[in-house]
């Protein structure tokens, strides 16, 4: 959420922020409320004040023995809890109203990100790799040849937009992801953790996914949900912290299976592995200070890229137009790999500056200097890949004509093998 200062001192400011992501922000409504409440905070702090003061001096007049006054007193005090009982309520209803409020303010987009509306609209910052030239095939069919996903099998478990990876698929999803661990812990100095793939409402609100997105996500009757991506445990687990500067930055890289109810949405991508219910990811989470936030940014773009250049996958980076950069982010990129047999590049990570939106909603807080007064901690995050468009690649590009897979150098280890034999070996 956006400081409540800066809605109160630059309301025309938070409009043109939210205006430039083609949202329309409440700022009117807020600033009605907010009124109302500190109206009423202050007259309900003043009579708390008046009360405490002439409780006070009860005692004082019945020990000099003006008992007249000390129940003239007492009186008022009686008087004053009533009132106090009557606008605590009103206190707690409108902050209640403030806080749903403030939950509905996008974050304002940093100067440097373009203005637009549309992906078309974005910016592309740099290029890496050569893009393959020839016939490709796509990797559906690739999958079909080498027995690598049942698609079928996968639709009878659980329906459309699900996936059941066989035999060399199958360890190929589970070497990318020890391989991109151990990249980001061993190489790019992440600490990994495992954490749960069900959280609560309140975890979910603290990374801006409740309440506007609820309708993408599955939940259970007990107040949990299936997580859409491991930003949201990750970033939670220093819910409600005041961090010291010594321990900045901290950075953590997790895997998780991810679920979302959007997938094919709109009839996008509903072929093979590029849209699905459950995907598996890697995600990389930083908590910075203020000052160094968009350097570690740049540097978490460099980290993601990291495993496409190990790969020897080309790809584009992507700098996202304020329209097309979604409610939560100051400043984002997107990595594009190149899938050959589909012709077009897919996003296989967006790394987010998010400056202390998240921060402010999960009370995450730091001291700039040892003994300062604790502020909001800035918080980044980027996936560092999501595996199945990154498969998606791998396979289309690395196809050879006999229809074997050949295995990048840094993945063979983990794999076991050079090669995925091709159809009959």
């Amino acid at each position: 959420m956006l400081d409540r200062k800066l809605i109160r001192e630059n309301p025309d400011a938070v409009r043109a922020g939210a205006a430039r992501k083609g949202i329309q922000a409440p700022v009117d409504e807020f600033l009605r409320v907010d009124e109302s409440w500190r109206s009423i905070l202050r007259e309900l702090e003043q009579s708390q004040a008046e009360m405490n003061r002439i409780s006070k001096s009860i005692g004082q007049l019945m020990a000099s023995g003006q008992k007249d006054e000390a129940e003239k007193a007492k009186a008022e005090t009686a008087a004053i809890k009533e009132k106090i009982k009557s606008l605590e309520p009103q206190e707690r209803e409108l902050e209640a109203q403030l806080n749903a409020l403030e939950l509905q303010f996008p974050n304002m987009p940093h100067p440097t990100v373009p203005d637009g509306k549309t992906p078309e609209e974005n910016v592309e910052v740099r290029a890496w790799g050569t893009k393959p030239e020839g016939t490709f095939k796509a990797h559906w069919e690739i999958a079909d040849e080498l027995k690598l996903i049942d698609f079928e099998a996968a639709s009878k478990i659980s329906g459309s937009g699900f996936a059941v990876y066989t035999g060399w698929g199958s360890k190929l999803v589970r070497a990318l992801i020890n391989f991109m661990l151990d990249l980001q812990s061993d190489r790019n100095g992440y600490s990994e953790v495992y954490p749960p793939a069900l959280v609560t409402s309140e975890s979910l609100v603290g990374t801006g996914n409740l309440p506007k997105f609820a309708d993408d996500l599955y939940s259970t009757k007990d107040d949990l949900w299936l997580i859409p991506t491991a930003e949201v445990p990750v970033t939670n687990l220093l819910r409600d912290e005041i961090l010291e500067p010594w321990q900045l930055p901290i950075k953590y890289a997790a895997y998780t299976p991810c679920f979302r109810r959007e997938a094919g949405a709109a009839g996008r991508d509903t072929r093979g592995i590029l849209r699905m219910h459950q995907f598996d990811k890697i995600e990389l989470v930083k908590y910075c200070a203020a000052e160094v936030s968009y350097d570690e940014l740049e540097s978490l773009v460099e980290d993601a890229e990291s495993v496409l250049q190990a790969l020897g996958l080309h790809y584009r980076v992507l700098l996202l137009c304020a329209g097309d950069m979604g409610d939560k982010g100051c400043k984002c990129y997107d990595l594009e790999v190149w899938a050959p047999g589909e012709g077009r590049y897919l996003e296989v990570s967006s790394c987010t500056n998010f400056e202390a939106f998240q921060a402010r909603r999960a009370n995450i807080r730091y001291r700039p200097t040892e003994g300062a007064s604790p502020e909001p901690v800035h918080i980044l995050n980027g996936s560092g890949l999501a595996v199945p468009r990154l498969l998606v690649a791998l396979l289309e590009t690395y196809r050879q004509e006999d229809g074997s897979i050949a295995i990048p150098e840094p993945l063979r280890r983990y794999l076991g093998t050079d090669v995925i034999p091709a159809p009959g070996n």
